[in-house]
Parts: structure tokens; sequence; C-alpha cells
């Protein structure tokens, strides 16, 4: 066992990428506080106690944990779900964050309830947790925090306000780690691939589609994408970052599939472009010189539209 006597939080853990991660948590040797407040896919309320479930199955097999009800999102009952893991284990040395929501729309038909919603529960989430949860971390020398942001960091298809809180998560746990490492601390991210009630919808279907036919994505990517791919696949990786062995892996980001694990490298310039003692570039010289220099190599985000074809595609929309 390698968390043996360790004490964990696990939020989003009744389901899909959070349950797989509490259970072998547990069997790693860790007490497990298994937060799931039983809301729909969108954040919606339902009478379901999932985190029950996993906490039994986790007793059945001889572990320990209890179950937490409480949403993230409220910066008050984080405090408190970080306060049982302590009151009931002793401590707190693994925080994972798992919980989340979607609510997909384009930017033009999402409302500000769908951009609070999504923000509110991922990136003021991972906050609360880590916020509440550093303070026992700092005062005991120790501690493994490891954040769910996703590759939607990138940019995503109508999930603008899913992408600016996985964003903004990545920039969360870089931040940690330079603030804590003094401390014994260590936070990492988590950009996970598996099917889940999350990530396995029509739509999500449609738009990995749409990437592909786009030129966005090879068909090597595109055919990896229709593998099956369990949660159980993610769980290793962060049980390994939560371990005493992992102490020098910090501030990483982590894409984590069946099969494949493979690290972001983030801050490093790509190509320049300089001027003499006079440095300032005037328009006429950047239209001249970005496309060949600071451009050049770079695959584009979507592809190219010219002026005129975006025109002519707006009044062919409203003729329709």
């Amino acid at each position: 066992m390698h968390l043996k006597g360790k004490a964990a939080v696990v939020s989003g853990a009744g389901r899909g990428i959070g349950r797989a991660v509490a259970l072998l948590l547990a069997q790693e040797g860790a007490s497990v506080i298994v937060n799931d407040p039983g809301v729909g896919r969108g954040g919606e309320k339902t009478e379901e106690r999932p985190a029950d479930e996993v906490v039994a199955e986790i007793i059945k097999a001889g572990g320990k944990a209890q179950a937490n009800y409480d949403s993230v999102s409220d910066y008050l009952k984080a405090g408190l779900m970080i306060n049982q893991c302590v009151e009931q284990f002793g401590k707190i040395d693994i925080l994972v964050n798992v919980a989340g929501n979607l609510r997909e729309r384009m930017i033009w038909n999402m409302s500000e309830d769908d951009f609070d919603s999504v923000v509110n529960v991922h990136l003021k989430g991972h906050w609360n947790m880590c916020h509440h949860a550093v303070k026992y971390m700092r005062q005991a020398g120790h501690g493994r925090i490891i954040n769910f942001s996703s590759d939607a960091f990138k940019g995503s298809v109508g999930q603008c306000n899913y992408s600016a809180s996985k964003a903004g998560i990545i920039g969360l746990t870089r931040s940690i780690a330079k603030e804590t490492y003094k401390n014994g601390i260590t936070a990492n991210a988590i950009c996970p691939s598996a099917d889940t009630r999350m990530t396995l919808t029509d739509t999500v279907k449609e738009n990995r589609r749409r990437k592909f036919e786009a030129g966005l994505m090879t068909k090597e990517q595109y055919d990896l994408t229709l593998v099956p791919r369990g949660p159980e696949f993610i769980a290793p990786m962060v049980a390994y970052l939560a371990t005493d062995e992992a102490d020098s892996v910090n501030g990483q980001v982590f894409h984590v599939e069946r099969g494949r694990i493979n690290s972001y490298y983030f801050g490093e310039d790509y190509r320049f472009l300089h001027k003499g003692d006079e440095g300032l570039f005037t328009v006429e010289e950047l239209i001249q010189t970005v496309p060949g220099t600071l451009m050049s190599g770079i695959v584009p985000v979507v592809p190219p539209v010219k002026m005129a074809d975006a025109i002519r595609a707006g009044e062919m929309k409203k003729a329709s």
C-alpha cells in the first residue's frame, strides 16, 4: 500500500473519475472523504446519494471512508468538508478536486447563469477546496493537491465557460505550487480523457467528428476517441501524484487516458520578432512580417477564414 495512513478528500467522487480515484486511494491505504452532492450533469438537484454507495464499497473492502454531500462552490461548506477529514481522520494529506458540471451552449446563446454556474463549481470550487486544505497542509509540512483541468483549456466549441474554468485551474495549480513548495506541498493538474456521463454525450461525439472533418484532429487522434476508455485508467496517475515518491513533481499538467500519459510544457518562448534600438513596430511592418515569422510552423486553432467568405456566410444565413 503506497498511501497507508494518509487521509484524503476527493470531490465529485460519487461517479466516474472521482469514484475511480476514491476507490484506488482507499485500496492504496488512504482514508477517504467521498464528496458528491448527487446533482445532475448540469448541476441540477436530484435525490441521489452516490457518495453513500462508494463509501459502502470502500468499507466492504476493508477501507475507511465517510460521505459528504456538500457543493464545492460554497466557500463555507468547502471548509467544513476539509474539517470533516481532519476531525475524522486526524489530518488531510491529499486533496483531489474532480467535481464539475457542464452547461454547453455557443457563447451567443449562453446565459449569465450558465457561465457563472460552471465557473463557480470548477474554478471557484477548486480554489475553495485548495484554500481551506492548504492551511492544514502548511502546518503539517506536507500535502498533495491534484486538480482536474481538461484539454478544453485549449478552447472548446460550445464550452467557453468550461474552457475558461479549466484554463484557470491550470493557472491556479501552478500558482499554488510556487506559493507552497517550501511547505512540502505539491500541486499538479490532470487533463483526463475518459468515458463518463460528463464527457460521452451526443454533443461531444459530434464535436469530435467536426474537429476531425475540419482538420483539427488527426485520424489517429479521432480513432482513439472511439476506443472505450473507462475512468479507472485515470486513477493510477492521481494515486501516484499523491505518494511521497512524487515529491519532485510539482506545478505540472498531465494528459491522462487509457494507455497514454503525456506532459505539457508551458512558458517557453517559441518564435521572435526583433527590432533595433527604436523598438516600435508599425502596423504595416506587422502585416508584412508576422505571418512568416511568429506564425511560421504554427498549426492554426481553426482553419483560416477569408473576410469575404465570412461576410458571404453571414449573408446566406440571414437569407435562410
